[in-house]
């Protein structure tokens, strides 16, 4: 349950009138040596951009100086989320949760998920009158509303607006985002922009197929995410392009588009040094969501010189705008034919100005401190 990234005095109460103190940006009179809990749901086996986000922040945290422990479903009772084995739900965390808070005696309490791990944290803040943040990075709203259509999304909007009032802030990815939110009610509302890993993910020789055992028709347009329905995939499945499409990631719908689309190429889930070899060694990354609230993916893909097709809506147009390394067009189709013609090195060019250490500097200026 609780990892360390580096290695809770008992939590000092706040009373009910005192606003909590707000932390300064780590650059200056945050200072060194803080101790940061980070409460998430989401965790390994889970291999996405909330995941990947939580993780870096937790390595670069420690670069500050910080000493950083997760609290996550791992090592303890908890029960696999119907549809998502892979996503796995904690039974009964409050004991424990309670106990490693006050041993802990965290200076700052991040909740990042609104799942069962969430939600006891949150209890446990409330009561003991310690003041947290949270973070909206899914839209639940929608993959609801894909799953079980009778469910209004304003009924997820209310319970998810709920969960996240109490918070001294709320972190969202995007300015669009941002404003979406407090349309809904949502106040305290803060920017927490996305970084990329641009050691990792760079141009380079395109030998990742290979490596793979595939031998690819070219061009070669990559999708990269979880096989879902609400990652749209069915509609990049169904365009007549030319070449080859490669699909990386594992989901719920994996069997059943691989069956109806026997002409694609479906990977599974690929990390580390291999997915990055995938990313250089493809032509077009092609992003086919409607509701994602960023798409960390994206950036990934342009660190490697590769460019993007994408719907114009919010996710892409938040990441790329109207910078001239992506083709967003409603017609898929034309975007992916479009996006042939863009210039690798703009790509990369773009994904050098995102970094992890700028993100995560944002990241601590949102905290509050727990006076």
């Amino acid at each position: 349950m609780w990892r360390p990234v580096q290695s809770l005095r008992t939590g000092s109460s706040v009373s009910p009138g005192m606003k909590p103190k707000l932390a300064a940006p780590a650059s200056k009179a945050l200072g060194h040596g803080r101790r940061i809990l980070i409460v998430t749901d989401a965790w390994s086996p889970q291999v996405n951009g909330v995941v990947c986000t939580i993780r870096k922040t937790g390595e670069e945290l420690m670069a500050l100086g910080h000493d950083v422990r997760f609290a996550t479903p791992e090592n303890q009772l908890s029960m696999p989320l119907p549809t998502y084995p892979e996503i796995r739900l904690a039974l009964y965390p409050g004991k424990r949760l309670c106990r490693e808070i006050s041993r802990f005696s965290p200076h700052m309490i991040h909740i990042a998920t609104e799942g069962m791990m969430g939600l006891c944290a949150r209890r446990i803040c409330l009561k003991r009158h310690l003041p947290f943040t949270t973070a909206f990075h899914t839209r639940f709203p929608d993959y609801v509303h894909a799953r079980f259509p009778f469910i209004p999304k304003s009924v997820v909007f209310a319970a998810l607006k709920s969960f996240h009032a109490p918070a001294a802030r709320t972190m969202v990815s995007t300015q669009r985002l941002k404003a979406e939110l407090e349309s809904h009610g949502f106040t305290n509302v803060k920017l927490w922009s996305r970084g990329v890993d641009t050691g990792r993910f760079k141009p380079g020789r395109p030998d990742g197929f290979e490596n793979c055992g595939l031998q690819l028709m070219r061009p070669v347009f990559l999708y990269v995410g979880r096989i879902a329905v609400e990652k749209n995939i069915e509609a990049f499945l169904e365009l007549d392009l030319p070449g080859s499409k490669l699909l990386v990631g594992k989901g719920p719908q994996q069997h059943d588009l691989s069956r109806r689309f026997p002409d694609a190429y479906f990977l599974g889930a690929r990390t580390g040094d291999e997915l990055a070899a995938l990313y250089r060694s493809a032509d077009v990354f092609v992003f086919p969501s409607r509701s994602d609230t960023f798409g960390l993916v994206l950036l990934e893909a342009l660190a490697s010189g590769i460019p993007v097709a994408a719907y114009p809506v919010p996710g892409p147009l938040d990441v790329v705008g109207d910078a001239p390394i992506a083709a967003l067009d409603e017609d898929l189709r034309a975007a992916c034919l479009r996006a042939l013609e863009i210039p690798k090195k703009a790509a990369r060019q773009f994904a050098l100005t995102r970094s992890w250490r700028a993100s995560t500097e944002q990241f601590l200026a949102n905290l509050v401190l727990i006076p």
